[in-house]
């Protein structure tokens, strides 16, 4: 079991993934369905930080922040809701979703959040020690829609300007896109630290909930799943490099990212060859395949939460 690395450590992680995810977006231009899971929120904290340079000390104190929470105990008490604004914005009437494919990914969000996913008992040994219920309900607030004649929006924040939507009260509201963006990216998040103004979760249409025009691979909801632990200030388990670390003490060192439907049990050739958590949402293995957070992962989103934390407002009546 890993233990927390300093936040300098992880930000060498944030450059080594950028380039990887533009790598990705590059060899995935033009395609229309994903083939893998292509996560975007690594490369655009990469452009965030490049933008600001203010972001990478908030981050850092965001960091000492969480690890004091987790160290002292001082977590949010109780069930946090947080209301979520959906704003679709199509050109077609598939990317024009339906509300029952929007309300089937909160469905999702609150199964996979309240440990009541069906999957969640097939964890398996030694994992279903630390396996965590995390706490957090999901609540939709509204559903805006908005007409375009963009065929792809990428990963540059356009869809939550003025051509697309702008967020909703986004330090009380998880504001959630729906759109196409292009580029084989499946969806991304921004993590807590950066700009109210683009605050929030981007996900492509074809990736929404489990009903309507969701498609598999990546049919279960699991994509918002993984985007909104970013959200929460979770990084991908494998570091973003080589045996990397993701700041959280209870989940093993994994080689790199994991796709598909590994065979379990799956084991690095990392120090100690520990089992690889491939079931773990923060993994990039298809949605059947990803079922669990840790109880680490939980202590590290509730922080955000606490007071004094970038999201405290959301855990406020």
């Amino acid at each position: 079991m890993k233990k927390l690395v300093i936040f300098a450590s992880a930000l060498l992680f944030v450059v080594g993934c950028s380039k990887e995810e533009s790598k990705l977006e590059t060899e995935l231009e033009g395609v229309h369905f994903a083939a893998r899971r292509g996560c975007g929120s690594m490369h655009v904290l990469d452009e965030q930080l490049k933008a600001d340079p203010g972001l990478a000390t908030r981050m850092s104190n965001i960091e000492k922040f969480t690890e004091a929470e987790i160290e002292q105990g001082r977590l949010v008490n109780g069930i946090i809701e947080i209301p979520v604004v959906v704003n679709v914005l199509y050109r077609t009437a598939a990317e024009n979703i339906s509300l029952a494919q929007i309300q089937s990914q909160i469905d999702i969000l609150n199964q996979d959040f309240n440990a009541e996913n069906t999957d969640f008992n097939s964890v398996p040994s030694p994992f279903s020690l630390v396996k965590a219920d995390v706490g957090i309900v999901f609540v939709l607030d509204q559903v805006r829609r908005k007409s375009t004649t963009k065929t792809s929006w990428g990963t540059r924040d356009a869809m939550k300007k003025s051509q697309g939507l702008l967020p909703i009260s986004p330090t009380t509201k998880l504001n959630l896109w729906v759109c196409t963006i292009g580029g084989g990216i499946l969806g991304y998040a921004q993590f807590p630290g950066g700009s109210s103004t683009t605050d929030g979760v981007v996900i492509d249409s074809r990736y929404v909930g489990n009903t309507g025009t969701a498609t598999a691979p990546f049919n279960k909801g699991r994509t918002a799943t993984h985007e909104v632990g970013h959200w929460m200030n979770l990084r991908h388990i494998w570091g973003d490099a080589t045996c990397g670390s993701d700041l959280v003490a209870d989940t093993p060192t994994h080689n790199t990212a994991n796709y598909g439907c590994p065979s379990i049990p799956h084991f690095s050739t990392c120090s100690g060859n520990p089992q690889e958590m491939t079931m773990n949402y923060m993994d990039y293995t298809d949605d059947a395949c990803m079922y669990m957070f840790s109880n680490g992962q939980k202590s590290r989103m509730l922080a955000v939460f606490a007071s004094g934390g970038p999201r405290f407002s959301f855990a406020q009546p």
